[in-house]
């Protein structure tokens, strides 16, 4: 029996707007220890990790559980949901369908939903680890307007981190630069850029990409950027709501 419950139902929708057009179908990974998903693109180039592991009002999970789940099914079960109403997932172990129930803060409304069940092959792929060549820090509503503003340009975008990091796009009308320095904000801790750097970077990204990971960014005001001549990756996280995403882009040989 799995049964959790959101306070914020709010937040899941904005996982789910987030993920829907990067991923078709996933399984949701449910045990003890917390909420999860793992899964890649249809080409093999993105992998997506999502974990909630506490801030539920209620969990319960008697046994491991693996959902497989239509994403853009599940946002629009989700868009029957206030952004206040309180969310709850139930499952029973041997079922083929999950219910949504959604509750209004003064709970004068009710409603619930049951959605099937998908049978989803899927392996669990880990996180791979790598050593970091650059770890960049920034105002994660930033990077989002940097990507959205060099796709108007270019195809891809080069990062490139010296003593700052500098995002080139070149296109048929044009090239476009973008350099953040370092600026650690004391007042406005979320408006920092903060830049580690073990020795200088530069690698070129498809900006399609750059812009689906970037849909995750009301889920947090930070981003953190990791490159390295193997991998890239994008994390957004709140410790209040300790959620995790990560968004990972494998360079071609």
């Amino acid at each position: 029996m799995l049964e959790l419950r959101l306070v914020q139902g709010g937040l899941l929708k904005k996982v789910l707007e987030s993920l829907k057009d990067l991923i078709n179908d996933a399984n949701f990974d449910c045990s003890a220890s917390g909420f999860s998903l793992q899964a890649m693109d249809s080409s093999h180039v993105a992998l997506v990790a999502l974990l909630r592991s506490e801030g539920f009002e209620h969990y319960r999970c008697d046994r491991n559980l693996s959902m497989g789940m239509n994403l853009n099914n599940m946002a629009k079960m989700l868009k029957c949901a206030g952004n206040d109403d309180i969310v709850t997932i139930k499952a029973d172990d041997a079922s083929d369908s999950v219910t949504f129930m959604f509750e209004s803060p003064n709970q004068d409304k009710i409603a619930d939903f049951e959605m099937k069940l998908m049978d989803i092959d899927s392996e669990h792929l880990g996180i791979p680890e790598a050593e970091f060549q650059a770890i960049v820090r920034m105002p994660s509503a930033e990077f989002a307007r940097i990507c959205k503003d060099l796709s108007t340009i270019g195809d891809t975008v080069v990062i490139s981190v010296t003593k700052g990091v500098k995002f080139s796009t070149r296109g048929d009308i044009g090239t476009a630069n973008i350099v953040c320095r370092q600026n650690a904000s004391i007042d406005k801790p979320e408006e920092a850029t903060i830049i580690e750097m073990e020795e200088p970077v530069s690698l070129t990204f498809a900006l399609r990409y750059m812009n689906s990971f970037t849909k995750a960014t009301p889920l947090a005001n930070q981003v953190t950027i990791s490159l390295s001549s193997e991998l890239y990756q994008l994390q957004l996280s709140t410790k209040l709501q300790r959620w995790v995403m990560l968004g990972s882009t494998w360079l071609p040989r």
